[in-house]
């Protein structure tokens, strides 16, 4: 898919593969990330990780990728004119990825050492207690990352068995967003990836919602500020609501005149960041609001989000409140067009996670169409007691008050 950008003096390939952590058993959870992480240690071509490397440095550009559970992209960006050299190496990777053995034993370590990264960052690791609280014994729940034991017994075996099964013609998706036509990007396409496996990939596991009641996960550490997440089950990427609970998820958490960032860190002081999201995949999704707070503050931190989210449920919505968090959604989509590749994963993003491709004016358009009373009926169907979710990192021992208090 190609989005020709006039003037652009650079372009963004992306290289999207529909296979990430849910597509992954108990055995093998993890394998998804491993094999990106191979990807840039070498092939015939070139050899090894500088010689990957150093191609992109010498013409000023930029190579990265990323694992998640739905899916796995490599990018790469440079100016215009080396739009070739960016299909030829990312199709090198894609296809003749030499999984040299000695380099995967190599590689064990440095991703053992990511994820003690993680667990030291309770910020960022509470993220993965909360999808683990959400969806227990499930790839939905499971750290994309993996465990060190998973990690550790992975086999070139099991990799090239991975990279057969799922790097597919209809499981790979190729984007390019900046100063190269339609047709030549598309023939250029067609050069480099022609030879893209077939048959058929495997289907990433289900979800059972059978939450009935709140819940809490606690993780005791000695940290300096407790950490956490609190949120409810939302919706899939293509939900009637989802524009509407996204303009709610604004009104809450969206930027520095939000309501929690008034009520939470304005008013009252409790924490340096405070931030909601309403995270999306294909068939689920969550509402979450996320902060670090004073070790002592915890259970009052939570019940002010709590309260907040009732508001929305009690009150009709102003004029006033609904249009300016239209705008800041309008505005946030606009701002993150500006560039090659926020193109390129704005693009990903629709055809693999939504399945349609929309244009932005007509995602504006829905925007708009939001009505206050939509914000009141969506914040009574997921602000319930039977949808409610806690993770916490800190040194507290006690969950007996946050129980009495994690209600709406």
């Amino acid at each position: 898919m190609a989005a020709p950008l006039q003037n652009a003096k650079a372009v963004t390939v992306l290289v999207m593969v529909k296979t990430g952590s849910r597509y992954e058993s108990k055995k093998n959870n993890g394998i998804s990330h491993f094999l990106e992480h191979m990807f840039f240690k070498g092939t015939e071509k070139r050899p090894n990780t500088l010689a990957l490397a150093s191609e992109i440095d010498q013409i000023g550009g930029e190579h990265n990728a990323f694992t998640s559970k739905e899916y796995t992209g490599y990018y790469a960006k440079a100016g215009c004119e080396h739009f070739p050299l960016l299909l030829d190496l990312l199709s090198d990777m894609y296809f003749n990825s030499k999984l040299d053995p000695a380099e995967i034993e190599r590689e064990k370590g440095v991703i053992c050492e990511e994820i003690n990264m993680y667990q030291d960052l309770p910020m960022q690791y509470v993220g993965v207690l909360w999808e683990k609280l959400l969806y227990p014994d499930s790839p939905s729940g499971w750290a994309t990352i993996g465990s060190r034991e998973n990690v550790r017994s992975l086999m070139r075996s099991d990799l090239a068995q991975y990279l057969k099964q799922s790097y597919v013609a209809e499981n790979t998706f190729v984007f390019i967003a900046g100063g190269v036509e339609t047709s030549v990007a598309i023939g250029q396409v067609e050069k480099y990836f022609k030879e893209v496996g077939q048959g058929r990939a495997p289907d990433k596991s289900g979800i059972v919602e059978a939450q009935k009641s709140p819940n809490l996960l606690l993780q005791t550490k000695k940290t300096d500020q407790t950490h956490f997440c609190l949120g409810v089950r939302g919706y899939a990427a293509n939900h009637p609501d989802y524009y509407a609970a996204s303009v709610l998820t604004a009104i809450l958490g969206g930027g520095m005149s939000s309501r929690l960032f008034i009520q939470v860190r304005e008013k009252r002081g409790l924490a340096y960041y405070i931030h909601a999201d309403f995270e999306t995949y294909t068939d689920h999704g969550y509402f979450v609001a996320s902060a670090g707070v004073d070790n002592k503050k915890l259970e009052e931190t939570v019940a002010v989000i709590i309260a907040e989210c009732k508001r929305l449920a009690a009150e009709k919505l102003s004029k006033a409140d609904l249009s300016r968090a239209q705008e800041y959604l309008k505005g946030k989509l606009i701002l993150g067009l500006e560039t090659s590749d926020e193109i390129a994963f704005w693009l990903s993003e629709q055809e693999v996670i939504r399945g349609q491709m929309l244009e932005p004016e007509k995602i504006i358009k829905k925007i708009d169409a939001v009505r206050a009373e939509d914000i009141k009926r969506v914040a009574g169907d997921i602000f319930v007691d039977s949808k409610l979710n806690l993770a916490v990192i800190g040194p507290t021992e006690n969950s007996d008050g946050l129980k009495k208090i994690l209600k709406f």
